[in-house]
């Protein structure tokens, strides 16, 4: 079988992608897979190199690194007939997690083909003219302000210490109008509001069941009733209990679709990625993509299921 493996070269462990290419390369080859390597770079255009995949016949397409480089993909992918396969060597592996793919290499190359190839949700967020799928999260407000600088500084860039505390400072609460599922009005003065698709996002927040992946809907956070000290202290607590934490003003909720408004508006982040301020409308998009998943991950009700050998239930 031929697969296109999208390989990032900066992202996890400095020094070890050469060899790490190497071992996957022989690893997929072992398991009877053609990988045809494309390395990614700033500035390349990766959804046109899966596009030229595509129409070449390429049907799996395997990332080998981070969560960033695995949502970038899943939102190219989205809609499409493609299978995506991960090898999680990043920093946090959050989507490797969701999904029961273990770190190891070879375990999670045994995946690719021994795995069970399942077709989760994503999100859908509308802010403007922009239009983004996404796999793991939206965010409105401090997150989205605060997430380049925490980035560099997970990565190891500890100057940029001084910008993210500057960011925290300055950032007001807002007027956050929300509208769930088109009949439910909320009105409350926030820092953030969390829409996530995955049990887990950040360093290893679990902010869902494993449920999340699949379960036609998504999980709203409004985070009302906290400052900023609250809520740099929810994530401290949350992080040494291994992400389990809850905080009881913390406001969730599950909807197909909500649609956010904020007075001042507030900057908007899908996966990472910056989609600009303003109006915003998140909605669930079913079955959206394929992924091959470990097996101890059963998927949630209503997921199509597509065993190794071809065939396919309707759970």
């Amino acid at each position: 079988m031929r697969a296109k493996l999208i390989f990032n070269p900066g992202s996890g462990v400095a020094g070890k992608s050469p060899l790490q290419l190497m071992d996957v390369i022989s690893a997929m080859q072992a398991w009877k897979l053609v990988p045809e390597a494309f390395l990614v770079e700033p500035g390349c255009d990766l959804p046109a190199v899966i596009l030229n995949a595509l129409k070449d016949g390429i049907r799996m397409f395997v990332v080998c690194r981070g969560d960033g480089t695995i949502d970038m993909m899943a939102g190219a992918l989205a809609g499409t007939n493609a299978t995506l396969g991960i090898i999680p060597t990043g920093t946090q592996n959050n989507v490797a997690l969701s999904l029961g793919i273990p770190a190891d290499i070879p375990a999670a190359i045994a995946i690719l083909r021994t795995g069970r190839r399942v077709k989760l949700d994503m999100g859908l967020a509308v802010c403007g003219e922009i239009k983004r799928p996404f796999l793991e999260v939206c965010s409105v407000g401090l997150l989205s302000t605060l997430f380049p600088a925490a980035d560099d500084i997970q990565h190891g860039n500890l100057t940029r210490i001084g910008d993210f505390l500057a960011a925290l400072m300055a950032s007001p609460p807002a007027e956050m109008h929300l509208m769930l599922d088109g009949k439910q009005k909320i009105n409350t003065m926030c820092h953030v509001v969390l829409v996530s698709n995955m049990p887990y996002i950040g360093p290893h927040f679990q902010v869902g069941t494993s449920a999340s992946i699949n379960d036609g809907l998504l999980d709203v956070m409004l985070f009302a009733d906290l400052t900023k000290i609250d809520l740099l202290g929810y994530a401290f607590q949350a992080a040494r209990a291994g992400g389990g934490f809850e905080d009881e003003r913390i406001q969730h909720y599950h909807m197909r679709r909500v649609d956010i408004d904020t007075n001042p508006a507030l900057p908007v982040m899908a996966d990472g990625l910056a989609l600009g301020e303003g109006p915003l409308s998140i909605s669930v998009q079913r079955h959206a993509l394929a992924v091959m998943v470990g097996e101890a991950k059963l998927p949630a009700q209503g997921a199509i299921l597509e065993e190794p050998t071809g065939g396919s239930t309707e759970l």
